[in-house]
């Protein structure tokens, strides 16, 4: 692959592809298909790609350090294990109270901090509703489950962390916020605080759908509905903008072998072509190595 030659996955179709994830000690990519319950894995050498079945909707998976996933899914935080026979194994390792996750709801987009803890947050499926109900949650081996450590929240979004951990972000990226927050984080006790504006998409193209962030600390957020990549500097300020053949990406990471290479999931709200594909492209600078969850204490 070329700089900035973008790649379309053969084979590979999701309704809401979504939370893609590079396994460095596995040299494969992992992500979701929500509606269609199926975790994806690709290698990324040879191009071959897979997927299971979980017993229910998968909105947000990470890699753990013990060779499992973590996922965030409709009731709760789960492990996963990867069959031969194409399922996914659960385990329910936390789920708020009812009151918190209740009818028509599920975790939504999520990854681990640089330390190992596990983040994810909730939401009404019903985005027409516009019930602000999601709250964002962290969990532990040591803590368990915390939160929700930010409510209101419509449609949670958009997490990721600085290089150095002591930045968080966070968006809400339904029709009627389009904001993306940054945080001071404690990196010792997985504390965000100080919560202010980052980006404020309400005058520009799009929603501001998952993200990652690159080795110079800026912050790369899809663009659903506008078809780009954006990229922002630390200080908030768009600096580049790229092109996708689907119009409404969903979640970007950084992976391959040199940490040069962005994984773009997208949706399939039922147009074709190239909606619901997976691309692979070189922006042309590199991201930072994803932390996988810790299964012992912190």
């Amino acid at each position: 692959m070329s700089d900035m030659q973008i790649e379309r996955l053969e084979g590979v179709h999701c309704a809401t592809g979504e939370s893609p994830t590079w396994n460095a000690v596995e040299g494969a990519w992992y992500w979701v298909d929500i509606p269609a319950r199926r975790v994806w894995r690709l290698d990324h050498a040879t191009r071959a790609a897979r997927y299971w079945e979980a017993p229910e909707m998968v909105a947000c998976v990470a890699a753990a350090d013990d060779g499992s996933l973590v996922a965030g899914m409709e009731t709760g935080i789960f492990r996963l294990t990867l069959g031969e026979d194409g399922d996914a194994k659960v385990t329910l390792l936390a789920a708020p109270p009812a009151s918190e996750l209740g009818e028509g709801m599920r975790f939504n987009d999520g990854r681990c901090d640089r330390q190992g803890r596990f983040w994810s947050g909730t939401m009404l499926m019903d985005m027409g509703a516009a019930r602000a109900v999601g709250g964002l949650y962290s969990y532990s081996a040591q803590e368990g489950l915390v939160g929700p450590v930010v409510s209101n929240m419509l449609t949670q979004n958009g997490l990721a962390w600085s290089p150095d951990g002591r930045t968080m972000y966070l968006s809400d990226s339904h029709p009627q916020v389009r904001t993306v927050w940054a945080f001071d984080y404690d990196i010792e006790t997985g504390t965000p605080s100080n919560q202010r504006v980052f980006a404020d998409l309400s005058k520009q193209k799009g929603r501001p759908d998952g993200a990652a962030v690159d080795a110079e600390g800026c912050y790369w957020s899809c663009a659903n509905d506008a078809g780009l990549l954006q990229r922002f500097t630390p200080g908030g300020k768009l600096d580049r903008e790229i092109a996708l053949p689907m119009a409404k990406p969903s979640m970007c990471a950084f992976g391959g072998p040199e940490l040069d290479v962005l994984l773009v999931t997208s949706i399939d709200p039922g147009t074709g072509g190239d909606a619901g594909s997976v691309v692979l492209l070189k922006p042309g600078m590199k991201g930072v190595a994803e932390t996988p969850f810790v299964t012992g204490r912190l």
